[in-house]
Parts: C-alpha cells; sequence; structure tokens
C-alpha cells in the first residue's frame, strides 16, 4: 500500500485526519504507532474547534518529526518548520480554498490531485487525508534536496 492508502485504512478505521496522516508516516516517525496515534488523538475536527484541518495539523507534526530541528541551532530549526508549516498550508489553501476545517466541510470545491482522484475517493475527510499525505510527501522531497544542494 502506498502512503494515502494507509493513512485511509486508519480512516476507515474510525481515526481521525490527524492520525492518519500521521500514521501514513509511521516507519519514518521514529515513534510507536500508539504513541503517533495518541499525539494526534485531540487534532480532529481542527482540534475540537473547527479550526486548522486535522489533516493540515498530522502533515505539519510528520515534517517536524521527519525534519527534527539542530538541538544546537533552535531558531535556525523554528524558522524552516515555520517556512513548511506556511508553504504546506498555502498549497492545501489552493487546492480547497481553506485550511479551516469548518470552512473546508462547507466548501465544494474539492480538487484533489490525479493521484488522490484515482484512488477513487468519496469521502470528504478522506480526500483531505490523501492530498496532507501527498503534500507532505512533496514538501520532504523539495527539503531533502534542497539539503542536499546545499551541502
Amino acid at each position: 500500500m502506498n502512503r494515502m492508502e494507509i493513512a485511509n485504512a486508519y480512516h476507515d478505521r474510525g481515526f481521525n485526519c490527524c492520525q492518519c496522516v500521521l500514521a501514513a508516516y509511521l516507519d519514518s516517525l521514529n515513534l510507536p504507532e500508539e504513541t503517533a496515534l495518541s499525539l494526534g488523538a485531540g487534532f480532529g475536527s481542527g482540534a475540537g474547534t473547527g479550526e486548522l484541518c486535522g489533516a493540515v495539523t498530522g502533515a505539519i507534526m510528520a515534517l517536524d518529526l521527519m525534519l527534527p530541528i539542530d538541538l544546537e541551532a533552535p531558531a535556525a530549526g523554528k524558522r524552516r518548520a515555520a517556512a513548511l508549516s506556511r508553504e504546506l498550508q498555502k498549497r492545501f489553501a489552493e487546492r480547497f480554498d481553506a485550511v479551516r476545517c469548518r470552512e473546508l466541510l462547507k466548501n465544494t470545491k474539492e480538487e484533489p490531485s490525479p493521484a488522490v482522484a484515482a484512488m477513487g475517493l468519496t469521502n470528504h475527510c478522506a480526500v483531505m487525508i490523501a492530498s496532507a499525505v501527498e503534500l507532505t510527501k512533496e514538501l520532504l522531497e523539495e527539503e531533502l534536496a534542497r539539503e542536499d544542494g546545499a551541502q
């Protein structure tokens, strides 16, 4: 299974959007499954308030865990994490016109990528989850390539 399929298998089991995105990257997070799922438990439905989409939150968490900060240069790590967070939210909003759960649930604009559409997903949250997983992969690859180019 690919990461989007893994994430949606967790969704089918009843996990929230944040948990599902984290679960898609379990093999790269250096966290036990229970820990990752517990970490994301309170972030579904926009942390229970309808604010930032849980799938986006899970993607940010996954990126932060896969691209840890340098303990000797925390300011640089925070800047990189904030930049990646902003870029993820920008790309997600370009696709769906929103990043807030409350707005996404009302929104009729769903433009999943060809890869997400090929999965045949029809559930709103499943589309958000798969898209967040896909965007995480894109940003991770771009950041790793940038790091390789800088060395």
